[in-house]
């Protein structure tokens, strides 16, 4: 019987197996709706008893967490610890202050005077904070502090287990305050609002299958910043790629959970060689290795016989993350159009941007990165447009007049007669506009 290769060698983008985000949160989606309902009926009583089935809190554990609480979790820190945190913190914050101001008021003459646009924030946001496998208290502050940054008024998180370091994650990223639940009904407590946590107009974060069919569920009611899967990395490499850097990057993903999906995309078959024996070699000394290697049989390498097969190749899977790392990444990155990030060169390792490098790495996963960017500080922010019409002009008598026409070519009467109660009928013939 073959053995079954720890990476496999694909022959076509077919091969690849891939559960889509979909599917990811699909089997449970009934059951999440019930616990939604339940939430949405009993209120804290429901999320209490949820908070002790599903996270195995004690009765007696608190629920809420404030500020003065979050700050006393970060002063027990070490000094060392507390630095790494504000560092991470400011390079986050940094970045999104950057993105913010990319953004302007527009303020513009039209016919009949003016229109434009103001930017400004939702009132009220959650973040939902992994606390599974591993603690991830940078998604915290990757959700957090771009919403602090947009300028939402309240923001609270919501996690199963909140550990200190979470909790001085929380203090650092500027939250008002923590809620001690996961899952469906963390979502759904930080959806309706619960004790302290008001309603919230946006809902962000990774979570589990059950996190995302609950974002799923509520989206008609809150904007969610989009439904993730598994992770995804997808490298595209040629000959003077370092393998061992390279079996570095894939593992890191590998480790995350038994779906993930690490690829690499080759423009030389001796690459892959080399970069299947280094897998072996570092899975000896990996102490995530039994997870990583389940993981590494859902993706494997792929052939390319140029960058611009590569790029197709890339674009068709649409992954979460994509590392280039050839001889001119640039030239490579300019043939690519669906993904959520993107590293460029060897030393852009995709870790970086796990751990606050500054943009965000909360990202569309299962092709999604087709229709959905990554969150930032845009998905916490609103554009609302406004028009401020002349009194006396002959352009306004021009557009009423056009509008009313419109008016009665769709069959609105009292939009017609609105109109023209605005228009000054000695300066223009309404007529000629009517309809026969």
């Amino acid at each position: 019987m073959k053995k079954e290769s720890l990476f496999p060698r694909r022959d076509s983008l077919e091969a690849f197996e891939r559960r889509s985000g979909s599917a990811f949160y699909r089997d449970v989606e009934d059951q999440v709706r019930e616990i939604v309902e339940s939430v949405r009926s009993g209120g804290e009583s429901r999320i209490r008893q949820f908070a002790q089935t599903f996270d195995n809190r004690s009765s007696s554990a608190p629920l809420f967490y404030r500020k003065s609480e979050l700050l006393e979790a970060f002063e027990k820190l070490s000094t060392e610890e507390q630095g790494l945190f504000q560092a991470a913190g400011a390079r986050i914050r940094s970045f999104a202050e950057a993105q913010r101001g990319s953004l302007a008021d527009l303020d513009v003459a039209i016919t009949g005077g003016r229109a434009g646009h103001r930017i400004i924030a939702v009132e009220n946001a959650g973040c939902y904070v992994p606390g599974g496998r591993y603690p991830l208290p940078s998604s915290l502050l990757m959700t957090v502090i771009p919403a602090r940054v947009a300028g939402v008024h309240s923001v609270w998180v919501a996690t199963p287990r909140p550990d200190p370091m979470i909790m001085a994650a929380a203090w650092i990223a500027g939250a008002d305050g923590l809620l001690a639940s996961g899952g469906a009904h963390g979502i759904a407590a930080l959806a309706f609002g619960v004790g302290p946590v008001p309603p919230s107009d946006v809902i962000v974060g990774p979570g589990n299958r059950y996190v995302t069919a609950a974002k799923k569920v509520l989206a008609g009611e809150i904007r969610i910043d989009m439904l993730a899967g598994p992770t995804e990395l997808i490298i595209i490499a040629d000959d003077e790629a370092d393998p061992r850097r390279l079996a570095a990057d894939l593992l890191a993903q590998a480790e995350h959970d038994e779906d993930a999906f690490p690829v690499l995309i080759s423009l030389s078959e001796s690459l892959v060689t080399a970069v299947e024996v280094e897998l072996a070699i570092q899975l000896n000394t990996l102490s995530t290795a039994t997870t990583a290697r389940i993981s590494l049989r859902n993706g494997g390498s792929l052939l390319a016989s140029n960058d611009r097969e590569a790029a197709h190749f890339c674009d068709n899977l649409a992954p979460e993350h994509v590392q280039v790392c050839t001889k001119n990444p640039q030239a490579t990155a300019v043939l690519l159009r669906h993904y959520g990030a993107l590293f460029l060169g060897e030393q852009s390792a995709e870790v970086f941007g796990d751990y606050g490098a500054g943009p965000n790495h909360v990202l569309p996963t299962g092709r999604s990165a087709r229709t959905t960017a990554g969150l930032s500080v845009f998905t916490f922010l609103r554009v609302q447009t406004w028009l401020a019409l002349n009194d006396v002009s002959f352009e306004l008598d021009t557009l009423a007049a056009e509008s009313a026409w419109f008016a009665r070519l769709e069959g609105l009467e009292a939009h017609a007669r609105a109109v023209e109660r605005r228009i000054d009928h000695g300066s223009v013939q309404t007529e000629k506009y009517r309809l026969e």
